[in-house]
């Protein structure tokens, strides 16, 4: 469904969102988490607490299932309450990430109330009403928001962090990738099912996989969305393909992208071939990069050390490395990188908590 039907089928977000007098939060917002028990939820929740970030109030919600349970946050303890149609009264900033289901049925009655909604969902990402935000990219974009911010997919984010430095560089004309997507992108249900599956193994049972199409346990497979016949781009590699010019403001961007799933618990990782308009040198590619917001140069050839998602999880930076020119580009202009990120942290919870801390006055 493409996200105009999406529109259609749920709401017209120009009718059921508020066109802000004024697109900032207040200096301590009332906060609401949607998809509070879930594995980016739980980040979501951490992040505020560790970043020290200034809240009235905070407001947990999740499914009827989970209401009654508990979250502690800074010393405090918090009851989960069921998310409904009165959830947001008095509510500032509303952080979602309880899939695009939930965001479609109820963020547009958060932006009504009043709130704020960063949207870690796929929802309402190409909607041309909503901004795409990674804010050391274009968090500007954000100030024309009318209600709702759309946090991206976790492969772009990390795509996009250390992309843009480069492309400001000198203009990027293609991107061609290979990405390595771990557990936890699949949730925390995937993320169990890699410990399990690989404790079976390991003692030789059989284990029955219920969440992922495939084995998980030393295995590694192309990512588990449906593939488009008419173009072989499977639902991930479409999404940051389209998600990656929308961020970068670049419509034409030649962007090809395979999308692969490996027994990695979390911390995605990408290997990148990047083209520029003009051939680029390894020193100013590694002085763009190292002067980058949000990027870390793990990048040690002697050592044969470069990014790995074991270094990258549980942090909040972009770690880039293997960076060499495309020995089969003789004109200079192709350069290749390898990266990894944490897809819990940059690649979502961090990420929407940078855009509201952006939004603070």
């Amino acid at each position: 469904m493409s996200p105009d039907q999406h529109f259609a089928a749920a709401a017209d977000l120009s009718a059921h969102t508020r066109l802000p007098a004024s697109p900032r939060l207040p200096a301590n917002p009332a906060v609401a988490i949607v998809g509070a028990t879930g594995a980016v939820g739980v980040e979501l929740l951490a992040c505020l607490e560790d970043r020290g970030f200034p809240l009235s109030s905070l407001r947990l919600l999740a499914s009827p299932r989970s209401a009654g349970k508990t979250a502690v946050f800074r010393d405090r303890t918090l009851a989960i309450e069921a998310l409904g149609e009165n959830s947001f009264a008095g509510i500032d900033l509303a952080l979602f990430s309880a899939g695009s289901g939930i965001s479609r049925q109820y963020a547009p009655i958060a932006a009504a109330a009043g709130a704020v909604v960063v949207d870690n969902s796929s929802a309402f990402r190409m909607d041309d009403a909503v901004p795409l935000v990674v804010p050391e990219v274009n968090q500007a974009a954000s100030e024309g928001h009318r209600g709702i911010i759309a946090n991206p997919n976790c492969v772009a984010i990390i795509a996009a962090v250390p992309l843009w430095p480069l492309h400001r560089l000198s203009p990027i004309a293609r991107v061609i990738a290979s990405t390595y997507q771990a557990a936890s992108g699949a949730g925390a249900a995937a993320m169990e099912e890699l410990r399990a599956s690989t404790a079976a193994y390991l003692e030789g049972r059989h284990y029955a996989n219920t969440v992922l199409a495939h084995p998980y346990a030393f295995n590694l497979f192309s990512h588990d969305t449906a593939v488009d016949p008419a173009t072989g781009s499977n639902g991930e590699e479409a999404k940051v393909m389209q998600e990656l010019r929308k961020i970068m403001a670049l419509p034409d961007l030649r962007v090809g992208i395979t999308c692969v799933r490996v027994p990695v618990l979390r911390a995605h990782s990408i290997a990148m071939t990047v083209e520029f308009e003009r051939p680029v040198g390894l020193d100013e590619v590694r002085a763009a990069l190292s002067a980058a917001p949000g990027v870390r140069l793990v990048d040690d050839v002697a050592g044969n050390h470069f990014p790995m998602p074991r270094e990258a999880s549980g942090q909040g930076d972009v770690l880039v490395g293997r960076i060499r020119h495309d020995a089969s580009d003789p004109s200079g202009r192709s350069v290749m990188l390898f990266v990894a990120g944490d897809q819990l942290l940059k690649g979502a919870a961090l990420n929407a908590v940078q855009i509201a801390e952006r939004l603070l006055p």
